[in-house]
């Protein structure tokens, strides 16, 4: 077996059942607790998560908000910005859509506040409208000019013949048309090995891939461990392989023409997924005006290798 390296980041320490170091979607599988939060904290985290859960967020607190200051209104009672008092559903509904035109600074005319009271509540939810639409805004600008890696790993790493001998393989795509400058790739291995103590403790390996950098990346990436005298997977069957508590880790890095900065993405693969004896099917090809079509449908396909390697193998 080839020599082991230095722990990467990820921890020595492990256990018969531990998870994966770094989960799908390329966050790393730590939960943290005890931990101090910050505003700054919060702003990271409202322009890191999905869109659709960010607007969720915005609806419900913009909903919530205005609930509040409803209430407030009902309190104060609803005589004091203008509305005839009815029954409390329509009072609260009334004094639901003051405060969304208060909030947002519509001010349809039809109801105003009257009193100090009203006054107040209605000024103070003006100020908290003024200053909620201004960090919405900071959030926007700062979501869309985030820079993010957009580039897609094949749903799983494979174990095939290649140039005569069993070989590790898995690839990549952008899912952007920008040009992707000098591509680079960083692999380990996590292999979690028993120890004397009856315990589990992680040993990490360099996988050396035929080429760990390219000069472009218009179509896709095909990243190949062959399984040699150097590697650290020499000696184990396919069988063994797969029924390895072992983790691919990957650190993918490139200069984004269109963020003009360099970007990186982790990716990780769990060897328990691992296919055997499967190939990837070609992603792109040339149409019938000689012009290269990528097809995105195809990242993840794989095929069968030939009957006489899997015989060989056997």
């Amino acid at each position: 077996m080839s020599e082991r390296v230095k722990d990467p980041g990820v921890g020595a320490f492990s256990k018969e059942k531990a998870k994966r170091f770094i989960n799908q979607d390329g966050t790393f599988n730590v939960t943290h607790i005890n931990k101090k939060r910050t505003v700054n904290e919060t702003y990271i985290y409202l322009i890191s998560i999905s869109w659709p859960h960010f607007l969720v967020l915005l609806f419900v607190g913009f909903v919530v908000l205005n609930i509040i200051f409803a209430v407030c209104y009902l309190l104060i009672g609803v005589a004091a910005i203008g509305i005839e008092e009815k029954s409390l559903i329509e009072d609260f509904f009334k004094a639901f859509f003051f405060s969304v035109q208060t909030i947002t600074s519509v001010g349809y005319g039809r109801f105003s506040p009257e009193g100090i009271a009203a006054g107040l509540v209605s000024s103070f939810e003006a100020l908290i409208g003024l200053i909620s639409f201004a960090f919405i805004t900071g959030l926007l600008y700062g979501r869309f000019s985030k820079p993010r890696s957009n580039i897609r790993f094949s749903k799983s790493v494979l174990l095939c013949k290649h140039n005569d001998k069993d070989a590790l393989m898995f690839r990549l795509v952008s899912r952007r048309k920008s040009l992707i400058v000098l591509p680079k790739i960083k692999t380990s291995l996590s292999l979690s090995i028993p120890d004397k103590k009856g315990g589990y403790t992680n040993e990490f390996f360099e996988l050396k891939l035929e080429r760990e950098t390219i000069t472009y990346l218009p179509t896709t990436w095909t990243l190949v461990h062959q399984i040699n005298a150097e590697s650290p997977l020499k000696g184990y069957s396919r069988v063994e392989i797969q029924k390895l508590q072992a983790e691919l880790l990957i650190l993918f890095s490139y200069h984004d023409d269109s963020f003009n900065q360099e970007l990186h993405r982790v990716h990780s693969y769990l060897f328990k997924n691992l296919k055997v004896g499967y190939k990837f099917k070609k992603a792109f090809y040339f149409n019938k005006d000689g012009k290269v079509v990528l097809d995105h449908d195809l990242i993840d396909e794989i095929i069968p290798e030939p009957t006489d390697v899997v015989t060989k193998n056997n």
